[in-house]
């Protein structure tokens, strides 16, 4: 991999000047080995293999970071998802898999381990359920361990049961951390066409179609975005903006494929993908939605921001791929709300709403993301939000998600705070006329005509 001094020079300026950084490097783990007919064993094996596979993966991320100069804000690991762990274990509580990976991540340095998860798109089997059920207690008990649960996908449709069930788990993670802003519920994701290989947080998983250990590197720079598109002439039309952003992303990208190659050397495994995800932080100007802004929309939120976020997110695609044969992940552009300054600011604008979100969701990675809603939203209104993002992923054969906080005894107006990356909002309104008919209906959405291409 050949990279120019002038290269260096500019990916310098970016890291000093506009929060440029790479923003994880994951280790993907494979837990299949660790499957037992006991609880405590299989938690005793899961801990003894990430801390026996992962024990270096914090100092060579640092000792990288440190020679190249490149801010490497979090290390993470993913892990097969639990529920693929459990199924001859006949514990109705399996938090304690939760617990040893929290126990272990502390001891190796990370910041999250994702994979307390499970795949019910088609059903909910009993190790699923089981799964779910402990999702609740093991987040609050955790400080570090992520949950995601895919509940459609473009091949089969939408489990409707599965999405009230979710939306009833959602309620009940808020209902454990109540006295700390429902944060378990910061650490859930319900996902749509969920990837094998996202190396982001809460929803990364190590699928199984991996190898036993691969590295996989999520790239951020919507500050280094944000800048080149305000450095062009007022007068430059959305086809020199977009040229702009692609030859920003192609250059960001080929520094995280320098990152993931070295990380990848280094550890002795296999190096996996680069995720191309302008992911924002609370920082003023590492911002989405100021990128918008920058575009033209006077706030986020406003007529013509779905429009600029499809002109960002297809330019981002463009340029990554170009800087890298290995792009995969969710890779596009993030929109998480109280991750976001300038999203903060058109909700309390009253500029940017739930329903323009969705709207969003639909041109860009993920969706509904880091959205705190009033405590007192019901189970079926929430059923019917994660409902609305699973259409548009299924019908778009995208990945979508919802990771939605209720917060007890907050309503519109509000504010939360999270802290760290997940920073703060205000709590947003929720259409209130989902009813329960709908909710309750169950059953499965079947699949479009278009997810059938064999």
């Amino acid at each position: 991999m050949h990279i120019e001094p002038e290269e260096i020079a500019e990916t310098l300026e970016m890291i000093s000047r506009h929060h440029l950084d790479v923003r994880t490097v994951t280790l993907g783990l494979s837990l299949r080995a660790c499957a037992a007919d006991d609880i405590d064993e299989i938690a005793r094996r899961v801990y003894d293999r990430v801390t026996s596979a992962a024990g270096r993966l914090v100092p060579v991320a640092d000792a990288i970071s440190r020679e190249y100069g490149i801010p490497i804000v979090n290390k993470r690991i993913s892990v097969t998802p639990v529920a693929e762990l459990i199924a001859s274990c006949g514990a109705c509580d399996v938090s304690p898999i939760a617990l040893a990976l929290d126990r272990a991540g502390a001891e190796v340095g990370v910041d999250f381990v994702g994979g307390f998860s499970a795949l019910v798109h088609k059903g909910i089997g009993e190790a699923d359920r089981r799964l779910i059920d402990s999702i609740p207690a093991a987040l609050a008990a955790t400080e570090r361990v992520c949950a995601s649960v895919n509940v459609a996908t473009t091949r089969a449709g939408i489990n409707w049961d599965a999405v009230l069930l979710m939306a009833h788990t959602i309620k009940a993670c808020a209902a454990a951390t109540s006295d700390r802003d429902a944060i378990a519920c910061a650490k859930l994701v319900v996902f749509c066409n969920m990837v094998e290989d996202n190396p982001f947080m809460a929803g990364a998983v190590h699928g199984s179609g991996e190898p036993d250990e691969v590295i996989n590197v999520g790239i951020s720079g919507p500050g280094a975005v944000r800048a080149v598109v305000e450095s062009l002439s007022p007068d430059a039309d959305l086809t020199e903006v977009a040229e702009a952003i692609k030859a920003t992303a192609f250059k960001i990208t080929r520094m995280g494929e320098l990152v993931a190659r070295e990380a990848a050397r280094r550890l002795g495994v296999t190096f996996g993908i680069v995720d191309l995800s302008l992911a924002p932080t609370p920082a003023e100007g590492d911002s989405v939605a100021a990128i918008l802004e920058a575009i033209g929309v006077e706030r986020c939120g406003g007529p013509g921001t779905t429009m600029a976020l499809a002109l960002l997110n297809d330019a981002v695609k463009k340029g990554g791929a170009m800087g890298t044969s290995r792009a995969g992940g969710l890779s596009g552009a993030f929109i998480p709300v109280s991750e976001d300054a300038n999203m903060v600011r058109a909700v309390r604008d009253g500029a940017l709403t739930l329903e323009k979100l969705e709207a969003m969701m639909s041109v860009c990675s993920v969706g509904l993301d880091m959205i705190a809603i009033p405590g007192d939203t019901t189970a079926e209104t929430i059923a019917g939000v994660i409902g609305d993002a699973c259409a548009i992923g299924v019908a778009n054969t995208k990945t979508t998600a919802a990771r939605l906080i209720p917060v007890p005894g907050k309503t519109v107006g509000d504010e939360v705070e999270f802290g760290g990356l997940l920073g703060s909002a205000p709590i947003m309104s929720v259409n209130g006329w989902a009813g329960t008919r709908l909710a309750r209906r169950g059953g499965r959405v079947p699949a479009p005509l278009g997810g059938l291409k064999n």
